[in-house]
């Protein structure tokens, strides 16, 4: 398995890869499935900042992870938020530990020092919608819970909350060197 920076060519693969999670989860919140125009635009306008990657074996694409901004002011250059999605027939294989472990060399490079993450969460153990997978995944990867909203997003007829997960990848410095685009990285 090779982990590597998407390119615009992939935007086909890593969205059907993202369908099933909008179709039959409540992981995300879209209710439509984007067309491969605005997807691709999505991926364009992330990789103009951030790492998009992708894990690839024997040509096909088995998941994907990056970071975008999470906030517009100056004062959060250095922290993230970051997204993972993995095929659903792939899953265990450690693929995303792989991905999230590339995506911080990243990250640190760009001097971001913090990770976030937005987790749907549910109450109830028998939802067909959502596991708390993802939150033990991102509890393997270093991640701690910050905070929760309940009852803020509604798909598939019911409220799901959501919890925000945070890692610190890096000693924040007294005085952070600028954060650096991911096109002056590679």
């Amino acid at each position: 398995m090779e982990i590597r920076m998407a390119t615009m060519a992939d935007s086909k693969d890593i969205l059907e890869i993202y369908r099933p999670y909008i179709e039959k989860t409540a992981i995300s919140f879209e209710y439509e499935v984007p067309g491969l125009d605005e997807f691709e635009e999505r991926v364009s306008g992330i990789l103009r900042n951030y790492p998009y990657l992708v894990a690839e074996e024997d040509g096909k694409i088995l998941g994907y992870a990056y970071a975008t901004r999470f906030k517009v002011r100056k004062a959060y250059d250095h922290v993230v938020e970051t997204s993972i999605y993995v095929d659903r027939q792939a899953k265990g294989r450690g693929i995303g530990r792989a991905l999230y472990t590339e995506l911080e060399k990243y990250l640190l490079r760009q001097n971001v020092f913090v990770l976030y993450a937005c987790i749907t969460e549910t109450d109830r153990r028998d939802d067909e919608h959502l596991t708390d997978d993802s939150i033990k995944f991102h509890e393997r990867m270093g991640y701690r819970e910050i905070g929760r909203h309940k009852n803020s997003g509604y798909k598939f007829g019911k409220w799901y909350g959501i919890i925000w997960m945070e890692k610190v990848i890096g000693d924040r410095p007294e005085v952070p060197e600028p954060f650096i685009p991911i096109s002056e990285i590679e």
